[in-house]
């Protein structure tokens, strides 16, 4: 009796199990329902390059509502439902017609390996015959996908893998006769399909004496056409011309697994020469009187701070205590009335009314 009590306990506070029983069961037992999944494609993708994994669905009577797909997650693999839409269509199968929703999720390697993705949970609605209207959730087979790098990419950082990939520099202005405080705007448009955007390369800043460069903040758009995708990333910098001279932006190179061919190709951005006139030996003294400035302000600074740290320890005012008492003395004395005060009767200062009236 003890022992059935501490069962019970425990198989309330476990959690239900996993492998419950869907309500969708009995038309997958009755083959009325499957579910399928596949991978295109499953072997010699390169990290970066975009594998589609398909989900699909098939039912002898009619899908009452849309399907929830929980997306997995496998360490070294980024996977995207980018589709809102199932893709719908119709088969006969032993006289029957099936309805069919196949489902695309993107899946894009990080990293060289054999990766297992799934099962894969999937919540469907569907009509049910006599079982009236049934919703529940589905497993789709788990899928491997085979993840290699070529020897034309082993020693290469960065690449984009996709069957197109290009890169467009433009400036805002000539960039051959500046002045100083000219500014001007560089904008490189990066493009390729198969891909997100913020898969896309990014230039690379370097610090140029004497041009300032303010990066924007890049503008990512990705757009999906009948199972296309394009990508787009735009990165723009502006520059100011600070001092005269001679200037070189140098050209990149991005390097791009073109996914047609498995061929390794160079997209190069160009450099942009930069010339701002003006006269070049003229600046450094420029910068030497303004240094030279600088240094006697931070001098005379340091004078005051010196002399105001001697008055607040020494304090020589304590000094000046009695001259000034008896400077303060004399200037009452100096106020008072200059006769004797019976000669001044009827002042504040005279005699008694006794006096007055004697006299």
């Amino acid at each position: 009796m003890r022992a059935g009590l501490i069962l019970l306990c425990v198989s309330l506070l476990l959690p239900p199990a996993v492998s419950a029983e869907s309500p969708l069961q009995p038309l997958l037992e009755a083959g009325q329902l499957t579910i399928d999944s596949s991978m295109t494609p499953a072997t010699g993708v390169v990290p970066g390059e975009r594998a589609l994994l398909h989900i699909q669905i098939g039912t002898g009577t009619w899908f009452t509502g849309g399907a929830r797909i929980r997306l997995p997650e496998v360490p070294g693999l980024v996977i995207l439902q980018t589709e809102e839409f199932a893709a719908n269509s119709s088969e006969r199968r032993d006289g029957q017609t099936w309805v069919m929703q196949r489902w695309t999720i993107d899946v894009y390697p990080q990293q060289a390996g054999l990766f297992t993705i799934g099962p894969i949970e999937v919540t469907l609605k569907v009509n049910g015959g006599e079982l009236g209207n049934l919703e529940g959730p589905v497993l789709a087979p788990a899928t491997e996908l085979e993840v290699i790098v070529p020897e034309a990419l082993a020693n290469t950082p960065f690449w984009v893998a996709a069957p197109e990939f290009s890169a467009r520099q433009s400036l805002d202005r000539e960039t051959d006769a500046l002045t100083p405080g000219d500014a001007f705007e560089r904008r490189v448009e990066f493009r390729a399909s198969d891909v997100q955007a913020m898969m896309l390369p990014t230039l690379r800043q370097s610090d140029t004496p004497g041009l300032a460069a303010y990066p924007g903040t890049p503008n990512l758009e990705n757009r999906m056409n009948r199972g296309q995708s394009k990508a787009t990333r735009i990165e723009t910098v502006s520059y100011v011309a600070e001092q005269p001279g001679d200037y070189l932006l140098p050209a990149e190179d991005f390097f791009w697994w073109n996914t047609k061919t498995n061929t390794l190709e160079v997209i190069t951005v160009p450099a942009v020469q930069i010339h701002v006139e003006g006269d070049m030996n003229q600046q450094p003294a420029t910068n030497n009187a303004l240094r030279s400035v600088q240094w006697m302000g931070i001098g005379g600074l340091v004078a005051l701070g010196f002399i105001a740290a001697g008055l607040l320890r020494y304090r020589p005012w304590r000094w000046l205590a009695k001259p000034i008492a008896d400077a303060r003395r004399g200037l009452v004395a100096l106020r008072q009335p200059g006769l004797p005060s019976q000669l001044n009767p009827g002042t504040s200062r005279g005699g008694s009314a006794a006096d007055r009236k004697a006299s």
